[in-house]
């Protein structure tokens, strides 16, 4: 394998917004990275460095932002790519979950035909925060029968400790912050 890209620069590359979208929230606005070719190429090719050689079917894109490394790095590691999405988004059968948010409730759901029993997937989004997103497509993954290669993020919030929440998956988050 290559060597790893450093992927600390990367951070110059995202914008914080302090009080969004509520007052005392330090937003991470990834659209800065996004419009930056080279950085955007730096994340995708250290997604794919990282999975290149772990045999992985099919890439998860959760609603939206993983929408947009998703199908990224499908290409690079030739895996399919599947949309997880916000309830009456897709228009054929599907599973879904409901699950808990700090202030309420949401639903994610999936093609029931979108995973095969027995491929390797993994899940991408843009933030790792509480996990309850990625909680609930770990559950429809295992419901269509998926075995879980990893987790996959760009930016992961080591002070919400979402990662405790996955003791038994690989978790790779490019990006660190502490607070």
């Amino acid at each position: 394998m290559s060597q790893p890209i450093n992927c600390e620069p990367l951070k110059q590359l995202i914008r914080a917004v302090p009080d969004f979208p509520k007052p005392g929230i330090l937003f991470y606005d990834i659209t800065t990275l996004l419009k930056d070719k080279t950085g955007f190429a730096q994340l995708i090719d250290a997604f794919a460095q990282y999975y290149i050689d772990k045999h992985v079917d099919l890439v998860l894109g959760i609603e939206a932002r993983g929408f947009i490394f998703g199908p990224a790095l499908a290409y690079r590691l030739n895996a399919g790519f599947v949309p997880v999405r916000k309830p009456g988004k897709l228009p054929a059968e599907t599973v879904k979950i409901k699950y808990d948010l700090e202030y309420g409730s949401d639903s994610l759901e999936m093609h029931k035909d979108a995973i095969q029993p027995g491929q390797r997937v993994i899940i991408v989004d843009d933030l790792l925060a509480t996990g309850g997103t990625m909680d609930a497509t770990i559950k429809l993954v295992k419901q269509l029968g998926g075995e879980i290669v990893g987790l996959t993020v760009a930016i992961e919030l080591d002070f919400l400790k979402g990662r405790a929440k996955f003791p038994e998956y690989d978790v790779f988050s490019l990006l660190h912050y502490d607070e």
